[in-house]
């Protein structure tokens, strides 16, 4: 029997298949590990659960208490109090307090309006304004080229600014979901613009604290689509590292050799 004739061993056979198999195993758990760290970054960016809460509950409050004794001045304080409690428990816990700060700033300002102006509606305008502020930098960065979503992420995603010239595909990611920022932001704007015209201080403020979390949610859902489709981030922090590294490695070699060799 020649070599042609005899039969193959059975590991043979199934030895490109289990490569295969092993080669799709390993690239569908680094595409779920990407995903993760892309949901991750996210959650950390947009301060999760937590963040949400803080974000709405001032609001909340304002209007509950408004809708129930009509006093602008105690819903006014009742909301900044909140805030403020809101911060000092991130203070204690010591942890990341600039998404509460944010929602200080933001309750601040709302009520400094309200107070002069005597209308409770004017406790929302601050927000409304900033959101729609927020729409027009998403939209205008995104037109530029420098999409504001990956000034915001590429710190989080440890690549900087590396995803402008290095890095394309990740680029384009972040085109879109900045566009998809800055259009779910106007839609929100459309609302509540008119709204704010038309519709008295309780149904006003319910539409308001209602449209709070499901377009946040949409953005921060087509962002991460857009994420994980895309290439993964170069981490310019770990290139740092190496090049210092490399470096100090080859300053040792330098000063290794000149002990070798003291008349070099």
């Amino acid at each position: 029997m020649t070599s042609l004739d005899k039969p193959t061993s059975e590991t043979d056979q199934h030895h490109p298949a289990d490569r295969q198999s092993a080669g799709g195993r390993h690239a569908a758990q680094q595409d779920a590990a990407s995903k993760a760290v892309t949901e991750a970054a996210l959650f950390e960016a947009f301060g999760g659960v937590r963040g949400m809460v803080e974000t709405v509950l001032p609001g909340l409050l304002f209007v509950t208490i408004f809708t129930i004794n009509k006093d602008l001045h105690v819903s006014a304080i009742a909301a900044l109090a909140v805030s403020l409690a809101l911060v000092a428990v991130r203070l204690i816990r010591r942890d990341t307090v600039k998404h509460a700060f944010s929602g200080v700033f933001g309750v601040a300002f709302g009520v400094v309006f309200a107070m002069m102006t005597g209308n409770a509606k004017d406790f929302y305008l601050p927000g409304m304004l900033y959101t729609l502020g927020l729409a027009t930098a998403y939209l205008v960065t995104a037109a530029a080229g420098v999409p504001l979503i990956g000034l915001i992420l590429g710190p989080v995603f440890k690549e900087n600014l590396s995803w402008r010239t290095r890095n394309p595909g990740r680029k384009k990611a972040y085109t879109k979901a900045s566009y998809a920022w800055g259009l779910i932001l106007l839609a929100k704007c459309a609302i509540l613009f008119p709204l704010y015209w038309w519709a008295d201080t309780t149904q006003f403020g319910w539409v308001l604290v209602a449209l709070k979390i499901p377009p946040f949610l949409l953005a921060v859902y087509l962002t991460w689509v857009f994420l994980a489709k895309a290439p993964p981030p170069i981490d310019v922090f770990a290139e740092m590292e190496a090049e210092e590294k490399a470096e100090k490695d080859r300053k040792a070699e330098q000063a290794a050799a000149a002990l070798r060799n003291p008349e070099a």
